[in-house]
């Protein structure tokens, strides 16, 4: 039987990754519509994310790097709209 371990790990992290997405998507719809947003924690899962990918065998985790672009993308455009 194949160990699926590594792939599991994997796509846990993307999983992670994408929630991530989703809440940063959230507090940029709320900003944008002028609402306050409490983003403490993120900070801390974000850590873990990071920490998970770099956990991962070299190629497994070359395959988040996409993802992990974007994410970057996604917090920079955020960080921007809470410093207007």
């Amino acid at each position: 039987m194949q160990n699926n371990q590594p792939q599991q790990h994997r796509d846990a992290v993307r999983a992670a990754i994408q929630a991530m997405q989703g809440t940063l998507t959230v507090a940029d719809a709320l900003l944008r519509h002028g609402r306050a947003i409490d983003l403490a924690g993120l900070d801390g899962e974000v850590v873990r994310i990071c920490a998970a990918a770099l956990a991962l065998p070299a190629a497994d985790g070359s395959a988040l790097r996409d993802d992990l672009a974007l994410l970057l993308e996604q917090t920079v455009g955020l960080e921007a709209q809470l410093r207007r």
